[in-house]
Formats: structure tokens, C-alpha cells, sequence
């Protein structure tokens, strides 16, 4: 039975607000103050028809990215809804043009997760290169081991080249890391950054980065130019023991990385988002030199906190008759990189 429980605003008539999942600590309760503020409490999705039946006149829906917000759910809300106000700074999980059609707002939380997700990205370079779960799995299962000069050797990060694919927010932060480490960077973009925001990195190519980079980090976001924009033909344009880090679900072709380290032309490969969650690709699961982990990018107390004030703060703007503070706007529709 799914546990929904209902917090009421304090005026008459108070605008109605879904919110698909447990949030932070004292989230809602911010939200309750002014509207009535009905709350999914579970760490699991609502199942589909309940989704859909709890919409239903309701002012705004702050929801996640397992949440499909289509023209069906938008209709089922119905004409009183103004805000879809996503948990997550992606939004792949949204048909924007039929929000944009029933003159629905989409908004986001970009900026509060950067510096969390960038260090989950180095956690996941640095356990893939390092061999790190390998290491574990193998002292767990209490198999023989002995130390030797050549056991379960991995790569060093020291001056290798860092290539990133999407310099956003979350690709900025990984690249201003790489200087402790010493590692030229180089990365691809839709268009090319300030000078002031490229953290020493250069503008390459896609192909050219492929090319040169013994270690590529994914944090292009999802959408219809980039998803599995890194593909088998891709992969294959990496240097031969190159490491690959994803912390975007859909660009990288899973089973296509799979494929990759199956062949040993990739060293190793770390995933954080996979495209069909909480599925993972089984033949990723096969692969002892995969480092996965369950969409942990965002996972510390502060950020996810910060999440939810920001979610929240975009429904308050609305209900207030404002805009959203993020408000989501898509990228212009172009090809994918090349």
C-alpha cells in the first residue's frame, strides 16, 4: 500500500501540490505552510495508476526522474496545473513540448548538486583506475591472495590526459580537480566557454578528444542529440586501455561499453546513471572491471537537502505568481557533437 499522506496550507482553498517521493527533513513541511502539500512517502516511485489518479487537480508536481511526466499524467493533472518541478537538474524524464503546449512550467535543480556529483565522478575514476572493487571483491570472498610485484597493477592518474564530454556545471567542477592530480584537460561542448570557466581545459573535437584521452568523464546530460552518443564506433576511438567514467544515463551505450571492456580495449569503466534504473545492463554486471554504483552522483545530506529547498522554492515562486527560480529551458535541437 502506498503511503500518501496530506499536510493542509494554512489559507482556504489552498492551492493542491503532489509530491512523488520522500524529500529532505523539513522540505515539505516548508511547503505545507502554504498549500496543501500531499506527499508519496517512500523511497520507491509511485506505481503509475496512483501517480496518475493523485495528479489530478493539482496546482504543481514536484517530481523525479523516474517519474514520466507525458501528456498523459499532464492531462490527468488537468488545466489547473502550472509547475512540473523536477528533483534533479535533468529533466530527460519530461515531454517538454506537450508541458509547453498546456502552458506548463518546467523547472530544475542545476548549481546545488555540482560539487557532490564531481566528487562522486573522481570517487568512480580513481576506484575504476585503482581496481578498487576488484580488490574488495576479491579479499570478501575469501579467496587466496599474496602481494607481488605485478599483482592487480592499475593506471596512474598523474599527468594522464582527462578528457570530458558536456563542460557544463558538473564538468567544470571535475576539470578543476584534475589540476591535484597534474592531468591536461581537454573537452567537447556544444559551444565553446569563456575563458574564464574553461579551467585550463582546451576545446576539442569529439573525435580528437576520443582520441587523445586515456581517461574520459561523460556528463553531457540526455537528450535526443546525445543519447548513446558514445556508441561501440565511439568507444573504439579511445586509446587502447583508456578508463571511462559515466555519470549520465543514456549517452553511453551500456551494452556497447560492456562490449569494450569484454575485448580489453578499455582498461576499465565506471557508471553512476544507467538508462533503464534500476535495471542495469547485465552484461555491465558480468564485467569485473566495472565500477557501478546506484545513481549516488547527488547522494550527501547537504546536497540532497539543497535539492529539495530548491524544488520547493521553485513551487512557493509559482503559487506566489511568479517564475520559476530555475526554470528549465531546452537546449536549441541540434545534431549530435561531432
Amino acid at each position: 500500500m502506498t503511503d500518501i499522506r496530506t499536510s493542509a496550507g494554512t489559507r482556504t482553498a489552498a492551492p493542491r501540490v503532489l509530491v512523488t517521493r520522500r524529500l529532505a527533513p523539513g522540505v515539505v513541511e516548508r511547503l505545507a505552510a502554504a498549500c496543501e502539500a500531499t506527499v508519496h512517502d517512500a523511497e520507491q516511485p509511485m506505481p503509475r495508476p496512483e501517480l496518475l489518479a493523485a495528479a489530478a487537480g493539482r496546482t504543481a508536481l514536484i517530481t523525479t526522474l523516474d517519474d514520466a511526466v507525458d501528456a498523459e499524467l499532464l492531462d490527468a493533472a488537468g488545466p489547473a496545473l502550472r509547475l512540473v518541478a523536477n528533483h534533479a537538474v535533468g529533466t530527460h524524464n519530461i515531454d517538454h513540448a506537450a508541458c509547453a503546449a498546456r502552458g506548463v512550467a518546467v523547472s530544475h535543480t542545476p548549481g546545488v548538486l555540482t560539487e557532490a556529483t564531481a566528487d562522486m565522478a573522481w570517487a568512480l575514476l580513481l576506484a575504476a583506475a585503482r581496481r578498487v572493487g576488484e580488490g574488495e571483491r576479491l579479499l570478501r570472498s575469501g579467496r587466496p591472495w599474496a602481494w607481488a610485484p605485478t599483482f592487480m597493477l592499475g593506471m596512474e592518474l598523474g599527468g594522464t590526459p582527462l578528457g570530458i564530454l558536456g563542460m557544463g556545471r558538473i564538468g567544470r567542477a571535475v576539470a578543476r580537480r584534475a589540476a591535484a592530480f597534474g592531468m591536461p584537460v581537454a573537452y567537447h561542448n556544444r559551444r565553446r566557454l569563456p575563458a574564464d570557466q574553461e579551467a585550463g581545459a582546451e576545446l576539442l573535437p569529439l573525435d580528437e578528444l576520443l582520441a587523445t584521452s586515456r581517461v574520459l568523464v561523460v556528463t553531457a546530460p540526455l537528450n535526443d542529440a546525445t543519447r548513446h552518443l558514445v556508441d561501440a564506433r565511439r568507444l573504439a576511438q579511445l586509446p587502447s586501455g583508456a578508463v571511462l567514467v559515466s555519470m549520465t544515463a543514456g549517452v553511453v551505450d551500456e551494452a556497447a561499453l560492456a562490449g569494450a571492456l569484454d575485448s580489453g580495449h578499455l582498461f576499465a569503466a565506471a557508471v553512476d546513471n544507467f538508462e533503464h534504473e534500476p535495471a542495469v545492463h547485465p552484461a555491465l554486471l558480468a564485467q569485473e572491471r566495472a565500477v557501478l554504483v546506484p545513481h549516488l552522483g547527488s547522494a550527501t545530506v547537504r546536497t540532497r537537502q539543497a535539492m529539495g529547498d530548491l524544488a520547493v522554492d521553485n513551487v512557493l515562486a509559482v503559487l506566489a505568481g511568479g517564475e520559476p527560480v530555475t526554470r528549465f529551458s531546452p537546449p536549441p535541437t541540434s545534431a549530435p557533437p561531432s
